[in-house]
């Protein structure tokens, strides 16, 4: 699976808060199922429950949301072009600690495929398929900044 740790990348890339205080999120992987159809070949998907935990976060939420929506919209992105999908495909829990400080919970609804080719040698070859190109330069322009309105840096990310 390669998902989790693409998007544990670009968070820690992407928040400032994070960069700093990397311990602070963990990754979980839960309710995790691997499908076959049995067509010919050994070809199949997985398919998860990504649980981000980040601890102590002193950051604003929108931070963590903005980046994780664009990492969304190149690695899952019928979680947001499915309508009835999207209303709870990204879903959160946190725990107020204090004025300044939460422990925050996203889990959301991954999948990967794995294509098994048999190749003429009769060795398999195992690939983990991109998911298809999405050309939104307006979200993954080298650079992007987020701010707040007195100017703040909150997050900054080029492509997920």
């Amino acid at each position: 699976m390669n998902k989790p740790e693409s998007l544990r990348a670009h968070l820690l890339a992407s928040v400032p808060e994070l960069k700093k205080n990397p311990d602070r999120m963990m990754v979980f992987i839960d309710k995790g199922t691997m499908r076959s159809t049995a067509a010919v070949g050994l070809s199949f998907e997985y398919s998860y429950t990504l649980n981000l935990i980040f601890t102590d976060y002193a950051g604003h939420p929108d931070a963590i949301a903005i980046p994780l929506f664009a990492w969304i919209l190149v690695n899952q992105r019928e979680l947001m072009e499915n309508v009835d999908r999207s209303k709870t495909a990204v879903a959160f829990e946190a725990d107020l600690l204090d004025n300044s400080k939460v422990d925050l919970s996203i889990k959301l609804p991954l999948t990967e495929r794995v294509i098994v080719k048999r190749q003429d040698d009769g060795t398999l070859l195992v690939n983990h398929p991109p998911e298809p190109v999405v050309d939104d330069e307006l979200f993954f322009t080298p650079g992007l900044e987020l701010r707040t309105p007195s100017g703040e840096l909150i997050s900054q990310w080029g492509k997920p």
